[in-house]
């Protein structure tokens, strides 16, 4: 007669307990499962460990060590230099919000020297809080730029590392460009692997996979060799920043913030042979099998070098979530082609996907930050001022009568054919009259981009007020011709005050 000892009999118990309060989850599940994280001293063991996965993390690094900007394609490069644009008038634009003034009050006195500048601001940090700091401010407003796929924001984390970096360690021009395309590639990539799941459960995605890009982005410019830059990869990984809680509060901005410094303190850590595991990414207990149920490798490895994933980022017309500018571009033709004033309107009828509800569905938002995550004030504030940039998503604008009072004749309503990049708006007039608009595809996204003058639109509004006329033409040339600079540090010189 076969006997079980104690241990094995109580464990037994506990799972027999855990699968009938668990709806859906089997006895032998949980049993493989609490099998599989046995120790040696355990009764019960896997028999046959899964094979493990390809060698991610290092095809990875192999790739972002030999990646060279003279075998970028030309789009790519133009991409990448579009990406930098946006990044600097958004950080500049952001830099004065009272979010970067608390922060910097908070961090300032334990700064170290004055190594790197802050954009649209005279103060001079060390190169890892002005990484923080820039990135906090380039994302304050939600109008950085946005990789539809994944709703990752890659410039955030990358560039706020490396123009840091930069200032400290000279990179010419060319060489941040690559540093800048790779490292978006990097971080965009890994969020293709993981997403949905990832970000369905709660992650930020910004800045859980945003560390990855600074990390690859700042190991290139460090000159880090193939060992090293899989060390700094699986430094990344060990500091995975960022919860969708945060959302409409400081502390959103802070995950891509944040994933920039992390990923230049796993960089830098790694340039003096500081070690980790080497398969990070993808090993059982490593990154993706730890934050998601979902790992699909292949969109880390395959087609390197040759499929970009940062040829795909697209750039926001609005400040606020990605998922709100159908609503937005729909409210504001509608506004536009019928000299519509908010006195005339009776109702406004939303038919929108799930998602939009999820993430921006709050009725009554009390400051700006709140607003970004309003369908309601959004679409209201838009028919008004005709516009939903920073200044639609102020604490004067959440709060203005004549826009709660618009907002609360918004309905939105789920409509499961109703696609995310989607939406299907009627507006019902108090003479009874109804216009319509179903917005396929929203200006800023893939399939009708912002052109190179409205990115500079863009650049200017956020910046005026902060700098010169004149600095903010220099500065913007200053970015379209990074590839001729002599130092990328010139971009961080000519964007402070």
């Amino acid at each position: 007669m076969n006997t079980i000892n104690r241990r094995g009999l109580l464990k037994a118990g506990a799972i027999a307990s855990v699968a009938a309060a668990t709806p859906g989850l089997s006895l032998s599940a949980l049993a493989q499962g609490e099998a599989q994280g046995s120790t040696q001293g355990d009764t019960m063991k896997t028999a046959n460990p899964a094979p493990a996965p390809e060698p991610v993390t290092r095809i990875l690094a192999r790739y972002l060590v030999n990646a060279r900007y003279e075998d970028l394609p030309a789009n790519v490069r133009k991409e990448g230099t579009r990406t930098l644009l946006n990044w600097v008038g958004v950080a500049v634009g952001g830099s004065h919000h009272e979010t970067v003034e608390r922060a910097l009050s908070a961090l300032k006195p334990f700064s170290g020297p004055p190594q790197a500048g802050l954009l649209g601001r005279s103060e001079r940090l060390d190169i890892m809080n002005t990484a923080f700091l820039n990135g906090v401010a380039s994302h304050i407003f939600d109008f950085d730029d946005t990789h539809l796929k994944t709703i990752i924001h890659p410039a955030g984390p990358v560039v706020s590392a490396i123009l840091a970096l930069s200032e400290y360690h000279p990179v010419s021009g060319k060489d941040f460009l690559n540093a800048v395309v790779l490292g978006v590639e990097t971080e965009c990539r890994i969020g293709n692997a993981v997403y949905p799941n990832h970000y369905d459960v709660g992650w930020h995605i910004t800045g859980t996979a945003g560390v990855f890009g600074a990390a690859a982005a700042a190991g290139k410019i460090l000159g880090l060799n193939e060992q090293q830059m899989v060390w700094a990869l699986g430094l990344a990984a060990s500091q995975p920043v960022g919860l969708r809680e945060s959302f409409g509060s400081m502390n959103k901005s802070f995950n891509p913030g944040r994933a920039a410094s992390n990923g230049l303190f796993a960089a830098l850590l790694a340039s003096k042979d500081y070690t980790s595991s080497d398969g990070m990414i993808e090993a059982k207990r490593g990154w993706a099998n730890t934050i998601s149920t979902k790992q699909d490798y292949r969109e880390i490895t395959e087609g390197l070098g040759t499929r970009y994933e940062a040829a795909l980022n697209t750039y926001k017309p609005f400040a606020c979530g990605i998922v709100i500018h159908p609503a937005l571009d729909a409210a504001i033709q509608l506004r536009n082609q019928n000299t519509l004033t908010d006195d005339q309107i009776a109702r406004i009828d939303l038919k929108v996907h799930p998602l939009v509800i999820e993430l921006t569905g709050k009725k009554t938002p009390k400051i700006g930050l709140e607003g970004k995550f309003s369908i309601y004030h959004s679409v209201a504030v838009a028919i008004i001022e005709g516009a939903a940039g920073e200044r639609q998503y102020s604490d004067r604008a959440v709060n203005d009568p004549k826009v709660i009072a618009l907002r609360e004749k918004v309905t939105a309503t789920i409509d499961p054919s109703i696609k995310p990049e989607q939406v299907d708006m009627t507006i019902t007039l108090k003479d009874g009259r109804t216009l319509h608009k179903f917005i396929e595809h929203a200006i800023g996204s893939l399939e009708v981009p912002m052109t190179d003058q409205q990115l500079e639109a863009k650049f200017t509004d956020l910046a005026k007020g902060i700098l010169p006329d004149a600095q903010i033409r220099k500065l913007i040339e200053t970015c379209w011709s990074v590839e001729k600079l002599a130092s990328a540090a010139e971009i961080a010189k000519a964007a402070v005050v």
